[in-house]
């Protein structure tokens, strides 16, 4: 039987049950010290904030917030699955926020404005913020396996993202709510999202 230990001392059981974020208190000795990664709730797949128009591309994508778990403030970290065909993002770069990814299976493409390189589990990519980042996802082109792999981003306030070959901006207000619009700015209607 696999137990966590919590910064208050105390023994628990989270390491074999499915853990959400929402029910550990962000206090700091009821956040466990460590967990097994995939017991940790996942996001509904296909969880996004982009419209409608757009979601289809994360339709098999998979997060499980592993630095929320641990109440990190400074930056966060995500288990990501993606199926085969399914992407982690629509191509983009950050204005503020640093990226980095880590592979741990799968052999996922690493598409980006400079061009293509599959990657390969232990392989890893990190991407720049600002004007001269690259933008960048991850496709799963596999037809029978899914691609695994961690995303470390910090969580600075007012970050901005950039979809070069889409009609969409994004901001992140300082509370850490993401908003998106046209590129001109005019919001999303209902209808379209």
């Amino acid at each position: 039987h696999t137990h966590t230990h919590t910064r208050g001392g105390e023994m628990n059981a989270q390491a074999q049950s499915t853990v959400s974020p929402r029910q550990l208190t962000p206090l700091p000795h009821k956040v466990p010290l460590a967990v097994v990664a995939d017991k940790v709730e996942a996001l509904s797949v296909g969880t996004t904030n982009y419209p409608a128009e757009f979601a289809a591309v994360v339709a098999g994508r998979e997060k499980r917030k592993l630095g929320d778990v641990f109440g990190l403030r400074n930056f966060g970290v995500n288990l990501t699955r993606i199926g085969p065909g399914a992407q982690s993002a629509l191509l983009h770069r950050h204005a503020v926020q640093d990226e980095f990814v880590y592979i741990v299976s799968g052999t996922p493409t690493l598409v980006t404005s400079l061009g293509e390189m599959q990657l390969a589990p232990g392989m890893c990519a990190g991407f720049r913020a600002g004007e001269d980042g690259v933008a960048h996802h991850l496709v799963n082109r596999s037809s029978d396996s899914d691609a695994v792999f961690l995303e470390v981003g910090d969580r600075s306030p007012n970050d901005r993202a950039e979809y070069p070959n889409n009609d969409l901006a994004a901001h992140c207000d300082p509370d850490g709510t993401w908003h998106m619009t046209h590129k001109d700015g005019s919001p999303w209607q209902e209808e379209e999202q």
